[in-house]
């Protein structure tokens, strides 16, 4: 099972599954790191305790063979299977020459050490340096966005106007450092391939000059390493072709719309605040959602991002799964935010094990109905939830948004229950009724008026 693809498009969307992707290769950025240490540690031992030659031959021959090369991706190249394979190739070969007992070359040190050493500080280093910029930045993202989603509709256009400019600021900034980590992340894996592999084959022919047999050894490992030099040259041929256009490919998704919807297996999926009811008052928590339109199975996840903690910095709640009955946009002078809507639920499940994107085992434990108010990121995001969701725009008065053509309407449905209440009252006053005929007479006129009005205001 090779390493998760990172997509550039995922960057924008921040999900849960993105950071779980991310951590994968993260840890094996980390395991590389650990292993070169570990490298060059025992390169150093072999150059400089030739006494002990025998036993750091074997201990580095021991890690080689230990080591389990990963490549990105489930299906690998024949490249690729051979320079994952290379690594147990070289420590069957070290066995062998560990019989004879010979010296390192002088230049050991610059072959093999320098180079993995060059590789773990620039490349793995540069890795680290982009992980703690972009930790940075979205801890510093979200908590602008939340104090600019704190802001009141009621402020006044200009300084609203100011606050968006400058969220967009901040969003750019973030998106900018989550693009350029997966970028870096990609390429150190990919140029783990070549630059470290090279080194070590280096190594090993430097290795073979200086045994009194090394002609023969290096006879015999001369079509395997022909090949695993033409596996090398087309992965690196690969990279610097494909380079320019992965490149651009991050130039366009940057240069993307910011709320655009990228392809993937919900109808609509991103950050929503959700109102949570409290006592005394309430108060709006970040939830990852994603909304299935075929189905029309809501789901949410409240996670919170922090600074220094686990799982990329991510503390997850078990989620929670809805059946979406109704969308309405929320009315601007009715709520005290902006960009919101309510949703109606007909069925609410959590669900107590798993995750909202990997579910292991599910156990539905509570069941309630009712209106959720969420709010969304910006305007145009509102608008792409609305329009996933079929939402529809709220209910205003009657009175108050009457054209003159359906206020003349509404009057002579008035004036018509109006007349057929007075001629009865007019006609009651020559014609004597029991009391029980009066009330008869009175309930179908108010009947007769509130049937024609209903039907007129929810028509």
């Amino acid at each position: 099972m090779g390493l998760p693809t990172l997509e550039f498009s995922d960057s924008f969307l921040d999900s849960p599954d993105f950071r779980e992707r991310l951590k994968y290769h993260e840890i094996e950025l980390d395991r590389t790191n650990k292993f070169i240490k570990e490298l060059i540690k025992d390169g150093n031992m072999l150059i400089t305790a030739l006494k002990n030659l025998s036993t750091a031959v074997q201990k580095f021959s021991q890690s080689l063979q230990e080591f389990q090369f990963e490549c990105i991706g489930d299906a690998e190249t024949d490249d690729e299977v051979n320079i994952a394979q290379s690594f147990k190739e070289f420590s069957q070969l070290l066995n062998t020459v560990e019989e004879e007992r010979r010296r390192l070359i002088q230049n050991a040190d610059d072959v093999l050490i320098a180079p993995l050493e060059k590789f773990r500080k620039e490349q793995i280093g540069a890795a680290k340096e982009g992980k703690k910029k972009f930790d940075k930045e979205t801890e510093k993202y979200y908590t602008v966005l939340e104090k600019h989603l704190a802001l009141s509709s009621r402020k006044k256009e200009p300084f609203l106007q100011e606050a968006d400019t400058q969220i967009d600021k901040e969003r750019q900034v973030f998106y900018d450092a989550s693009l350029e980590y997966v970028f870096k992340i990609q390429e150190v894996q990919e140029k783990k391939k070549f630059e470290f592999v090279e080194p070590l084959l280096a190594f090993l022919q430097g290795l073979f000059t200086f045994y009194h047999e090394g002609y023969e050894l290096a006879h015999e490992f001369e079509p395997y390493k022909q090949q695993l030099q033409f596996n090398l040259q087309n992965t690196r041929n690969n990279f610097v072709s494909t380079k320019q256009e992965v490149e651009k490919l991050m130039k366009r998704i940057r240069s993307a719309d910011q709320d655009y919807k990228p392809p993937g297996q919900w109808t609509m999926e991103g950050f929503l605040y959700v109102q949570e009811k409290r006592p005394l008052g309430c108060t709006w928590t970040r939830h990852y959602c994603t909304y299935e339109k075929s189905s029309k199975t809501f789901a949410m996840i409240n996670f919170e991002t922090k600074s220094a903690g686990k799982q990329n910095g991510l503390v997850v709640s078990p989620s929670e799964m809805f059946k979406l009955k109704s969308c309405i946009r929320r009315k601007t002078d009715s709520i005290d935010k902006r960009f919101c809507f309510d949703i109606e639920v007909v069925e609410r499940t959590d669900i107590c094990q798993g995750t909202l994107f990997r579910p292991l085992q599910l156990k539905f434990c509570k069941v309630r109905h009712g209106i959720v108010t969420l709010q969304a990121l910006s305007e145009s995001n509102r608008r792409l939830w609305l329009e996933a969701m079929d939402g529809k725009e709220p209910i205003y008065n009657l009175p108050a948004i009457l054209s003159k053509k359906e206020e003349s309407k509404y009057f002579i449905l008035h004036n018509k229950c109006t007349i057929y209440y007075t001629t009865h009252v007019q006609y009651t006053t020559h014609v004597q009724y029991t009391t029980q005929q009066m009330y008869k007479i009175l309930h179908n006129t108010c009947l007769i008026y509130y049937t024609a009005h209903v039907q007129y205001t929810t028509r």
